[in-house]
């Protein structure tokens, strides 16, 4: 067996790929409670945004930075570019499959579970997939126990991801969540890879891209992303914000259209002053005033 090394840079990698972690699944949370507040097209857009900000960031992201760490003494890594970038777009497709199942199921247990049995092997099938992506010149083969315990971590994890999308809603209880999802996909991440095998071989020639000519850019355009992300849901309402508006807007179309009618009392024709009841003023309700906004 060839002696493989996880932590070449100490803890940097696994505490910056927990903590990348920890922000998409935060920034996903966040896009989730704005989708509860909406229907059609904009819960949809809300969605994907989540997809993105899960798959790509808190999951992805997470696993190539922890992959930088990932190093085989006297040998060189390369890596397969559309391997790579398939795997991203898994992560963020099975993400997205898992988050509209349940953003439009009924609420029951079904839809949890099979969106989360869905994003568990779309996750783990990712994560080998990254690995596949690896070229080296000795071969990889996995501990069939750990394979199916960091299986089994990422199907855990992504219920318990769609879980919290459904129920979280403070910033307070969304941190909380965040860092527990981190802990998960940190921990389904270095599973597999102690599942993970390499026998001595040869390759006389390998293609392939270095990590810092190929991982290290396209991490950072992820990381401008999640940024311009942070940036969209900063500036947009919270899901409160949203119910208050569309209550406060509905009232004035309802009221607006009363206000127009007039309701009089008395016979066509009598020669008698005739009674209305008067106008209510644009704005005013009998619910009270409108709730505050902010």
């Amino acid at each position: 067996m060839v002696a493989v090394h996880n932590f070449s840079y100490g803890l940097l990698n696994p505490v910056l790929g927990y903590a990348m972690s920890c922000l998409g699944a935060f920034l996903g949370l966040r896009c989730i409670t704005r989708a509860r507040a909406h229907a059609g097209f904009a819960r949809a857009r809300w969605l994907a945004l989540a997809a993105v900000s899960v798959g790509a960031t808190g999951i992805w992201t997470m696993h190539f930075i922890a992959m930088l760490g990932f190093t085989i003494p006297g040998q060189q890594i390369l890596y397969n570019v559309p391997i790579t970038i398939a795997s991203m777009l898994i992560a963020i497709a099975v993400v997205g499959v898992g988050l509209f199942i349940v953003g439009y199921g009924n609420g029951g247990w079904v839809p949890l579970l099979t969106g989360g049995v869905i994003v568990g092997v779309g996750v783990a099938t990712m994560h080998y997939m990254g690995m596949a992506a690896m070229v080296m010149q000795g071969s990889m083969h996995y501990d069939a126990l750990l394979f199916i315990l960091s299986v089994i971590i990422a199907i855990v994890a992504g219920t318990a991801a769609l879980w919290a999308g459904t129920r979280v809603r403070g910033v307070a209880a969304t941190i909380v969540a965040s860092l527990i999802m981190g802990v998960a996909v940190s921990g389904m991440h270095y599973t597999g890879m102690a599942a993970m095998r390499v026998s001595p071989g040869s390759m006389s020639a390998m293609s392939g891209s270095s990590a810092p000519s190929f991982l290290v850019p396209l991490l950072l355009g992820i990381s401008l992303v999640t940024f311009v992300l942070t940036i969209i849901i900063s500036l947009s309402p919270t899901e409160d914000e949203i119910k208050a508006d569309a209550l406060l807007q509905h009232r004035m179309d309802t009221e607006f259209s009363a206000d127009r009618s007039v309701v009089r009392i008395g016979t066509p024709g009598e020669t008698g002053p005739q009674q209305s009841i008067p106008h209510r003023p644009v704005g005013a309700s009998s619910w009270g005033r409108p709730p505050r906004i902010g």
